[in-house]
């Protein structure tokens, strides 16, 4: 399941380079105590979210650890592109458009990860009902 997270986060990662933003012509001067505390502050929701959803999954529900494992997976395929529409310009990413070719390339991986767990190719099926939870 690593080596599928990984190529199917490739395409959004190699369509960064054709999105939509705004860019200045001098070099950017990042501020990095910014970019630290926005990427701590990321990681943190990211490990709080995925740990609840570990926890509604074995505790709540119940779900043999066969069944959890692409349960999360599914939730790391599905989470992981969102961050780069967060960050991917500076201020608010809404008034920009993303790039169709990063739009698409997101929604299509996001699709694929969705049918792989759902229909188990390649890993345990998890069906419709536990995907949409996700």
């Amino acid at each position: 399941m690593i080596v599928l997270l990984a190529l199917l986060n490739d395409a959004p990662i190699m369509a960064i380079a054709y999105d939509n933003v705004r860019y200045s012509d001098m070099p950017e001067k990042w501020d990095m105590r910014l970019v630290l505390s926005m990427a701590t502050l990321l990681g943190v929701i990211g490990v709080i979210f995925s740990f609840s959803l570990f926890y509604i999954g074995e505790v709540v529900l119940h779900l043999p650890l066969k069944i959890i494992q692409p349960f999360m997976f599914l939730k790391l395929a599905v989470a992981g592109h969102l961050t780069i529409f967060l960050t991917r310009t500076r201020g608010h990413s809404w008034p920009i458009k993303p790039g169709s070719a990063l739009l698409w390339s997101a929604v299509a991986t996001k699709v694929i990860a969705t049918l792989i767990v759902v229909y188990g190719w390649l890993v345990p099926a998890i069906g419709w009902n536990l995907a949409l939870l996700v």
